[in-house]
């Protein structure tokens, strides 16, 4: 399969102090096959809803002591996503799926981790509503479900 344009959104470099600014980041197009390679377990997203949440103001300073690991400045942005699965080599996922999960600030993500992402069954209300407390709080509330039958 050919390589396509991936459109997406990098840290520049780590905030030294107050608010992030526009000019901490930029946009940067790479490419990216759209296929896992034959024997991976990995799976190839289309990004549809990125979320924007409050602890990733401080993955973006170098930080330390905090109980999440700071962005790399060069790389794009990793945060919750619901994602449209495109191929994949993992048997849990197929295509046409829909995931919740980190992935990518970008259009396109391949996930070398695929056990990260939860399949989404239930797509009677809007997709979106999986990047906030849907996503959050489904497999809490399912394993305490399964618990109390």
């Amino acid at each position: 399969m050919a390589e396509v344009s991936n459109k997406q959104v990098i840290l520049r470099d780590y905030v030294m102090s107050g608010f992030p600014k526009e000019s901490d980041f930029e946009f940067k197009t790479s490419k990216i096959r759209l296929n896992v390679a034959q024997g991976l377990k990995s799976v190839v997203l289309k990004n549809l809803y990125l979320s924007c949440d409050p602890y990733m103001r401080n993955r973006m300073t170098n930080s330390t002591g905090s109980y999440v690991a700071p962005f790399t400045p060069g790389s794009p942005i990793i945060g919750r996503g619901v994602a449209k699965v495109i191929d994949s080599g993992h048997p849990n996922y197929k295509k046409g799926d829909f995931v919740w999960g980190m992935t990518g600030w970008e259009e396109y993500s391949l996930i070398t981790e695929p056990e990260t992402l939860y399949k989404i069954e239930d797509t009677d209300v809007p997709l979106s509503y999986y990047t906030g407390i849907l996503g959050k709080f489904i497999p809490f509330v399912s394993s305490k479900l399964l618990q109390v039958q």
